[in-house]
C-alpha cells in the first residue's frame, strides 16, 4: 500500500497531538555550528561539558544520531500561562521559578507527545521507516532546525520566536528516514529592539559581530541558578534577585511575547508558583525530592537550589530571615553555607548603610537652627573705622 504521508499531511498529524508548531527540515548539517563550535571555543558554555566535549562535537550533523535520517519534523508546544511575568512579581520574599518549570517535567510530556504522533505517522506510512525522538537533551542544534522548519526565527535573546504566539515553546523533533519536502525558513523580525539586551541584569546577551547576539552562559541567570555547580560569584549573585531557578527576563519584556496565547492545560499551571523563600529555605533534603523530584527544578538538585534560595534571601533586604540564613551557614554542603555567609554579609552592608544615612539625616537636622540663624544674621563688616 502506497504511502498517504506528506508534509502537510504530518504536520496535521502534530498539531492533532497537541503541537501548536509544525515544520519540515531537511536532516543535513546545519550552517549554525560554526558559530556554536566559535561559541563554545570562547568558553561561553561554562561548565557545561556536554555541549564542549564529543556530545557537542555530534550537533555538527542530525545522522550523527539517526544515519538514515532524511527529515526532521520539528514541534513546538506552548507552555505559557495566564499566570504573571516575573516583572510584575514586586514581592521579593517570594522565589521566582522560571515558567518552564511550573508543571512536570517537560521532557516526559513532550515524548509522550512525540510517541503518540510516531504512532499516527505510522498508520498512514505502512512501509518501513528508521526514526528517533529528540527532546532538549539530545546532541541536536534544535533552534536552527526549528528556524529551517519555519517555526519562527531566533531572536536576540538567543530564544526563539514564532511571530504570532511569541517564544513561549518546548521544543522536540522527530528524526524521520522518510523523505519530506522542506518548509521554508522564517524571517528575522527582531530589527532594531534591544529589549531583552537592556533588561538582563547581568548582561549576559552580547554582540558577536556581523549583527549577530549571543548567549555568555556563564553571565546568565538560568545557567546561575541550574547548571552552575558550586558558588556563584559575589558580583553575580547579587544580581540574580529572587530567582531560585531560572530566569524569564529576557522573554518577560520581548515584545512578541505581548500577546502570546496561554495554554490552560493542567499540565502546565504552576504548582509552586513564587513561593515564599522562608518556606523553600525550610525543605529537607526529602522535602525537596517530594516537592520537584518529577519537575525541571530536580536539576539543580538540592545543595544547588538551598544556595539560590539562600542568596534570594540576601538579595530580599529583610534582615528579620537573619535567623534562618544562620543556620544555613551552618550547612554541610560548602556553597550552601557560602551563600548564607554572604547574605548575611550584605544584611550587615545594609543595615551599616541605613545607621550611617540616618546619622547624616540626624547631624543636618540638629544643624538647621544654626543654618537658619547664619541664613538671618547681616554680613559683618570687614573693618571698623574709629
Amino acid at each position: 500500500m502506497a504511502s498517504a504521508l506528506t508534509s502537510s499531511s504530518i504536520k496535521e498529524l502534530a498539531h492533532g497531538c497537541g503541537f501548536e508548531l509544525a515544520g519540515i527540515a531537511v536532516a543535513c548539517p546545519s550552517e549554525d555550528f560554526e558559530r556554536f563550535q566559535a561559541w563554545r571555543d570562547e568558553g561561553r558554555a561554562g561548565e557545561m561539558t556536554y555541549l564542549t566535549d564529543h556530545r557537542g562535537d555530534l550537533r555538527s550533523d542530525p545522522r550523527n544520531l539517526l544515519p538514515s535520517a532524511q527529515t526532521i519534523l520539528c514541534v513546538g508546544k506552548l507552555y505559557n500561562t495566564p499566570h504573571p511575568y516575573s516583572a510584575d512579581l514586586s514581592d521579593s520574599d517570594r522565589g521566582w521559578i522560571s515558567r518552564y518549570a511550573w508543571g512536570p517535567d517537560y521532557h516526559e510530556v513532550m515524548r509522550r507527545g512525540l510517541e503518540s504522533l510516531l504512532e499516527r505517522i505510522a498508520a498512514l506510512h505502512p512501509e518501513p521507516f528508521e526514526w528517533r525522538i529528540c527532546v532538549d537533551t539530545a546532541p541536536l542544534l534544535e533552534r536552527s532546525y526549528a528556524r529551517a522548519a519555519g517555526l519562527g526565527w531566533i531572536g536576540k535573546n538567543t530564544c526563539l520566536i514564532n511571530q504570532q504566539q511569541g517564544s513561549w515553546f518546548f521544543l522536540g523533533e522527530l528524526l524521520l528516514s522518510i523523505p519530506l519536502a522542506p518548509d521554508l525558513p522564517a524571517p528575522e523580525r527582531c530589527g532594531t529592539c534591544r529589549r531583552c539586551i537592556d533588561a538582563c541584569p547581568t548582561q549576559a546577551i552580547v554582540p558577536v559581530g556581523d549583527g549577530h547576539w549571543s548567549l555568555d552562559a556563564r553571565l546568565c541567570i538560568s545557567y546561575l541558578t541550574i547548571e552552575k555547580r558550586g558558588a556563584i560569584p559575589r558580583e553575580l549573585a547579587e544580581k540574580t534577585a529572587n530567582h531560585v531557578f531560572g530566569c524569564d527576563i529576557c522573554q518577560d519584556v520581548c515584545p512578541w511575547n505581548r500577546r502570546a496565547p496561554v495554554n490552560d492545560d493542567p499540565a502546565f499551571q504552576p504548582s509552586q508558583f513564587a513561593p515564599p523563600l522562608e518556606r523553600l529555605a525550610g525543605l529537607t533534603e526529602e522535602g525537596f525530592r517530594s516537592t520537584f523530584r518529577h519537575t525541571a527544578v530536580w536539576r539543580t538538585k538540592y545543595a544547588g537550589f538551598l544556595r539560590n534560595v539562600a542568596i534570594a534571601m540576601g538579595n530580599s533586604g529583610h534582615p528579620e530571615r537573619r535567623e534562618v540564613l544562620e543556620s544555613l551557614t551552618r550547612h554541610p554542603e560548602q556553597s550552601v553555607a557560602s551563600a548564607a555567609r554572604h547574605a548575611l554579609s550584605v544584611f550587615d552592608e545594609h543595615l551599616h548603610y541605613t545607621e550611617k544615612t540616618e546619622r547624616i539625616e540626624t547631624s543636618e537636622s540638629a544643624a538647621e537652627p544654626v543654618v537658619r540663624l547664619l541664613k538671618t544674621t547681616p554680613d559683618w563688616p570687614v573693618a571698623i573705622s574709629g
